[in-house]
Parts: C-alpha cells; sequence; structure tokens
C-alpha cells in the first residue's frame, strides 16, 4: 500500500496504514486450516482468500498452505449479483459442493466484509447443515470486525460453542489447554508450539497445544472442556477465549503475558504452571535442571566467540512487531544478553483495555531495565521513529520485519525478521523460545551481526 504523504503530520490525518503488519478478520481463515483435518469455506468477494494466504503464508516464511489452506480454501467469490440479490444461496450451493469433494474432519464458514454487510443469515445457512449432524460451523469475521488476532479469537470461540459443545463430567487432572501465538500469523507458530509443547510434558502435563502437527485434529479440540486448567501465554491474546471457558466450563485459566525465551524465562514460566497445575516439585525441577545443563553447555562454548568479538557486537537493540513476540524478545534481550532496549514498538493494535497492562511489563523489563512501549501500526511513522532513535556510537540491531530491511542498511545495522512479513526467512520448524528455540535465536542473531559487518 503506497503513501502520497511525507510528513508525520499528514500520516495522522490519514486513514491509511503503510506496511501493514496483519490482515482483516477473515484471515483467522488460518487458523482453521492450522487444525489438522479441518478446512475453512469463506464467503467473501473474489480474491481475498488468495490475498490473505499470499500476505500470511506465503511472504511470511514461505510456510505453505497445509492440507486445508492455500489454494485448496473454498470461496464464493461474491458477485454483484450476490450484493443484491443475497448470497446465502451460492453459499449453500458452495457448502453442499465441498461436502461432496473435500475430506475434513471439521469445516468453519468465515464471512468476509460484504455479506456482512448485506445481512446475510449465515448461521442459518450453516445452521441446516449442522441438524443433518455435519461438523460445521459459522464465525463472523467481516473486515470491519478487527484484524486477524480478533479473528482468531473469533473463530476459536465459534468452533468451541457450535462443535465442542457442552460438557459438565469431572475435568481431567494434569491436563491444560495452551492459548498463545497465532498459527501462520507468527512465523514461527509450527516450532514455537512445538516446544512449548515439549516443555510443558516435561514437567509432568498432558498438553492440547491445539494447532500444527502437535495437535491431534479435532479430536483434540472436543477434549479441551476436560482439561484441568487453560494457560494463556501471552500479553493480552487467547484472555478473552480463557474468559469464555471459565464461564461456559468452569475452568480457572492461568495467565502468563510472557512467551519464554532462554533459560531464565523458561525455568521461572515452568515453576509458576507446576505450581497452578498442583504438580510435583521434583518433578518439574528435575526436568528444569536437565534442560539447563544442556542449555548452559551450550553458552560456555559459545561464550569464547563472545569474549573474542564482544567490542564488535551490538549493544543497543529496537524491537518490532506483535505483543506477545515484542515482550518476550525485550525480556530475553535484556536479562541474557545485557543489551539496552532503545526502541520497543507494538504493532498489534491490543485493545485498549490491555494497553496499559503491556506497558506496565515493558517497565518491568529487569530489576533496574524499563522500557516505552509504543504502540503504533503505520510502517511510515514506525520508521521515522526508528530514524530518530538514539542507538549509540555502535550500530543498531533491529528485531523486526522485511519493512525494516532497507532501515537497518541506512542506520548501518542489522535486522532479524521475526514477524508478519518475514520474506527473506524459509521456515520449517524453526522455534525461538524455550530452551532450544533461544539457542537457535543466539545463532540467528550473531551470524547476522557477523555476516554483516563482513
Amino acid at each position: 500500500m503506497e503513501r502520497t504523504v511525507t510528513t508525520q503530520a499528514a500520516v495522522k490525518k490519514s486513514s491509511s496504514i503503510a506496511q501493514v503488519r496483519y490482515v482483516c478478520a477473515m484471515g483467522a481463515s488460518h487458523t482453521v486450516s492450522a487444525i489438522p483435518g479441518a478446512i475453512p469455506i469463506v464467503h467473501c468477494g473474489p480474491g481475498c482468500a488468495d490475498k490473505q494466504f499470499i500476505n500470511v503464508a506465503f511472504y511470511n516464511g514461505f510456510q505453505g498452505g497445509g492440507y486445508g489452506g492455500g489454494a485448496v480454501v473454498p470461496s464464493t467469490n461474491f458477485s454483484e449479483k450476490e450484493v443484491v440479490f443475497g448470497g446465502a444461496e451460492r453459499l449453500h450451493e458452495l457448502i453442499e459442493s465441498s461436502l461432496k469433494i473435500l475430506n475434513a474432519d471439521l469445516f468453519v464458514v468465515l464471512t468476509g466484509c460484504i455479506p456482512d454487510i448485506v445481512g446475510d443469515n449465515v448461521p442459518a445457512v450453516v445452521g441446516e447443515f449442522q441438524k443433518q449432524g455435519i461438523p460445521i460451523v459459522a464465525a463472523e469475521t467481516g473486515g470491519f470486525h478487527g484484524n486477524n488476532f480478533i479473528g482468531h479469537e473469533t473463530v476459536m470461540q465459534a468452533i468451541i460453542d457450535q462443535y465442542v459443545g457442552d460438557y459438565s463430567d469431572p475435568k481431567e487432572q494434569g491436563t491444560v489447554n495452551v492459548f498463545s501465538l497465532i498459527p501462520y500469523q507468527n512465523t514461527f507458530w509450527r516450532g514455537d508450539l512445538a516446544e512449548l509443547k515439549r516443555i510443558l510434558k516435561g514437567i509432568g502435563l498432558k498438553v492440547n497445544i491445539l494447532f500444527g502437527s502437535g495437535c491431534a485434529g479435532v479430536r483434540e479440540w472436543k477434549e479441551i472442556p476436560k482439561a484441568q486448567f487453560n494457560l494463556v501465554a501471552s500479553p493480552w491474546l487467547g484472555i478473552s477465549t480463557a474468559k469464555y471457558l471459565e464461564e461456559k466450563y468452569n475452568q480457572p485459566f492461568l495467565h502468563l503475558p510472557t512467551i519464554p525465551i532462554g533459560a531464565k524465562e523458561t525455568s521461572a514460566f515452568l515453576r509458576r504452571v507446576g505450581d497452578f497445575a498442583g504438580l510435583k516439585k521434583n518433578r518439574v525441577e528435575k526436568f528444569i535442571q536437565d534442560e539447563e545443563d544442556a542449555y548452559y553447555r551450550y553458552l560456555e562454548d559459545f561464550s569464547d566467540f563472545y569474549a573474542e568479538y564482544w567490542w564488535g557486537l551490538p549493544a543497543t537493540f529496537a524491537t518490532v512487531g506483535d505483543s506477545a513476540y515484542n515482550l518476550a524478545l525485550s525480556r530475553f534481550l535484556v536479562n541474557q544478553l545485557g543489551l539496552i532496549p532503545a526502541k520497543q514498538i507494538i504493532t498489534d493494535n491490543p485493545p485498549e483495555q490491555y494497553r496499559e497492562f503491556i506497558r506496565n511489563e515493558y517497565r518491568h523489563l529487569a530489576t533496574d531495565v524499563s522500557a516505552k512501549a509504543e504502540f503504533e501500526e503505520d510502517g511510515y511513522v514506525i520508521n521515522e521513529k526508528l530514524r530518530h532513535t538514539d542507538f549509540g556510537h555502535k550500530p543498531p540491531i533491529i528485531f523486526g520485519t522485511t519493512w525494516e530491511r532497507d532501515l537497518a542498511k541506512e542506520l548501518k545495522g542489522s535486522v532479524i525478521e521475526v514477524g508478519f512479513p518475514a520474506s527473506y526467512e524459509v521456515v520449517l520448524n524453526r522455534s525461538y523460545i524455550g530452551y532450544r528455540g533461544a539457542l537457535s535465536l543466539l545463532e540467528k542473531i550473531f551470524t547476522t551481526v557477523v555476516s554483516s559487518s563482513a
């Protein structure tokens, strides 16, 4: 999206956003396709589904479409005829055709802007198939409802309400549902969720991770009501769903705002979860000790490099991205590497009621380190803020997206692409969180710094 204005004052008056870092609510079609065996059906204008895929999945680590995403997604391709006469009949035909051609354990119908504005009664259309026992749900995800972070929670709650259903039997002690990163929007979601599941299983929990290869598909979603508790690992995303589950199934939830990166944060994270779940402390501590031993052995070898090249390594950093990864990275870089936070810009447009909470998290990055969190979605403004940031006498390192690459060159610094869009990264199952992910992150950081100085 190009911008014609050139001053910050003009930018503030503009209603457009340059260099967007999210998509509309219907981008939650990726939430569906990240569930093994599930397929989204989109009721929207022509091209909408393709644009969602190209932006969120393709030019963001080249992640691919999976079983039910990409070119597989059925669409009504809403036309002028449907605008005038309504598109309910067209949607009914598409669902019937999809059921004949596509094999899925669950279908989720998502709406775009046009049918939501026209007023198509999508729940009524979908309800006809639900009465036949077909596993299908409907979610209202027109773009004006918000971005795909909002759409993600809308779709999750629709599946829980319309497919998972009621439950009143006893809970399974030691079982947890995890709500954290958005599939595909987060470039490294596959590896990150796998690492989250691994470390939680390591302390003795049965984990419903709900997305990706570590998920048992819709069968795992059916298990949601049985869990002892829900874990929200994010500053704000997932809280709405956890509160919904608390009301619907009387499930308590634990909110840990920082996704753990590195030994210090991950060990503290696991101890908090273990205490909440009532796990045996010796089991938790044994797993933590084993992981820390391996982690610090690697760091001991790494210290030779760090001691030799410290003079050429960056001292300050900036983070630009969604609040979950932004906060996690900032804590790791401050507490584990001793870097100085120069600019922290959050781009996922968190709801206003969570912003002061997020600001407070940045005020306490470490016992003696505070940072200011800034909320900004416009790439032009973000670049201007970074351009006028005092990074000291050393070249900075920017943890951002493809949009920051040119600016990093201008500042003679380095850029690590950690969020959408990441069009210079090819990602399969890489992770940057937990114990193992932190080691991969260290490799990425210092390989990038060394190679950029060559």
